[in-house]
């Protein structure tokens, strides 16, 4: 008996101590996935525009990991997730506010946040083509109304 339980006990230590034994497979321990912080959705990130109040901002992407007091006007989404067999993800948003609109959006620290699924990029490049659409139009809107020499007859 002592022998069986000598084999089994150096068994055991040995298995731990090689990364994997040919033909032999182990029990894993599963690890839970740790999220700390912000989680954010690239898609939803996108949709931040220059301009948009606090309440806007904190709709669309929800309320900052961090509110400075020293720094009140500045927002940092802060997001540090271990996942199990994924790579893990690390990013910062700062985003910085005049009084109650925001002035400047930082997204140099969310490299690892997951890239747009297709239909979130179609959703995206339509709304793209809208805005330029739009800028455009209102671009010759302008033209018209500065230009007095050009006259629109209406029949």
């Amino acid at each position: 008996m002592n022998k069986l339980t000598l084999i089994a006990f150096l068994f055991l230590f040995l298995s731990a101590c090689l990364p994997k034994i040919p033909g032999v497979s182990l029990p894993i321990l599963y690890k839970n996935d740790i999220h700390q912080g912000s989680i954010l959705e690239r898609f939803k990130v996108n949709q931040l525009k220059l301009g948009m109040s606090k309440a806007q901002v904190q709709n669309l992407i929800g309320s900052p990991s961090i509110t400075d007091t020293f720094h009140n006007n500045q927002w940092d989404y802060i997001n540090h997730s271990t996942l199990h067999k994924k790579d893990d993800i690390h990013y910062r948003l700062i985003l910085k506010f005049n009084k109650s609109n925001l002035i400047h959006i930082n997204t140099s620290g969310i490299n690892s946040l997951s890239q747009l699924t297709d239909k979130e990029r179609k959703i995206e490049n339509k709304h793209i083509r809208d805005k330029q659409a739009s800028e455009k139009a209102l671009s010759k809107t302008k033209i018209l109304k500065s230009d007095p020499s050009t006259l629109l007859f209406v029949k």
